[in-house]
């Protein structure tokens, strides 16, 4: 019986997970693949508070690793929780072993997967020149090459400023005009000061071809219908992301998009009183189910940074406390 289990080791979950254990929870974390989540794919986050020349995504999840564990936090991975059920006031989580885990909270931090391309070539070539996520494996090999970005998000910018330590050329490709409407300031400015980035805007790829890796994109403009391509030896893709909720039951209410909707926000909703059977009203970070608690991007309404993620991490074992006084 663990006090509380978290699920999902990104920064949300391993802040949750320091927090949880430095104040004498029984405390366990549980991670389907490798800790970190999007975060600690990044090549390096220069915006978290502290680190002002920054650091990569894999430090600060290891060095939380490290923090929580020596707290006393148990952690399981590579391992999926499947569902969840109750029993009075406990928490059954099943695992894709067919192993029971019993708890009195859960805190769920399981965050986003990131969203496939669906374009001619690009599944053949995935692991041979086209890449989700984070260039940090991968940039070693891209010494003096051409590579291509698509995206113009914070990872998408925070990867071609990585890249362009290696590849002789990176372009990032949006649909857009600019990337103002989608990425940190900071960001913008320090890609505007490297001459080996150059942004292709008001475009989409089209189809990637090549032999047995990645040798060329199709790149076409959004308006005029142009097609051009170009000599491409790797793809790094940022598309977005979708939340990995589909295994949470009807117990806890999701937005349209799939995202934990916590919070008072969701008396808003008509089904919300057959789920609510308490007198009192959600804490702040509590899902539709009384003791399952949301924190970071798997979250309604969440700021998709890290230091947000972190500190909706660390406020949920808070909420958790309140809860485990009420039982």
């Amino acid at each position: 019986m663990y006090d509380v289990v978290i699920i999902g080791a990104g920064p949300a979950g391993l802040a949750a997970a320091v927090y949880g254990a430095s104040e004498g929870l029984k405390t366990l974390l549980v991670e389907r693949h490798a800790p970190g989540g999007q975060a600690g794919t990044s090549s390096r986050i220069e915006n978290y508070l502290g680190f002002p020349s920054g650091l990569s995504g894999a430090e600060l999840t290891r060095r939380a690793i490290t923090q929580a564990t020596r707290f006393g936090t148990e952690f399981l991975s590579p391992q999926s929780v499947q569902s969840i059920r109750l029993k009075a006031n406990y928490k059954i989580l099943c695992l894709e072993n067919g192993a029971e885990i019993n708890a009195k909270a859960v805190v769920i931090t399981t965050g986003v997967d990131y969203r496939k391309l669906d374009t001619v070539g690009i599944e053949q070539f995935a692991g041979a020149g086209v890449y989700y996520g984070a260039a940090t494996t991968e940039a070693a090999s891209c010494r003096d090459r051409v590579v291509y970005i698509l995206g113009g998000g914070n990872s998408a910018g925070q990867a071609a400023v990585y890249l362009s330590k290696f590849a002789r050329q990176v372009f990032i490709v949006i649909r857009r005009e600019d990337l103002s409407a989608t990425m940190s300031a900071y960001l913008i400015m320090q890609i505007a000061g490297i001459d080996n980035i150059t942004l292709v805007s008001n475009s989409e790829i089209t189809a990637a071809k090549g032999n047995d890796r990645l040798e060329q994109l199709h790149i076409q403009h959004v308006q005029t219908r142009e097609e051009r391509i170009v000599p491409a030896d790797a793809l790094y893709i940022f598309i977005g992301a979708r939340p990995y909720t589909d295994w949470l039951g009807e117990l806890i209410m999701k937005d349209e998009k799939g995202y934990v909707k916590t919070g008072r926000e969701m008396k808003s909703f008509d089904h919300f009183g057959k789920l609510w059977k308490l007198e009192r009203e959600p804490y702040l970070l509590e899902t539709s189910c009384p003791g399952i608690f949301a924190a970071g991007d798997v979250r309604s309404g969440a700021m998709s940074r890290v230091a947000s993620a972190v500190g909706e991490g660390s406020m949920s074992i808070s909420m958790v406390h309140k809860y485990l006084a009420e039982i």
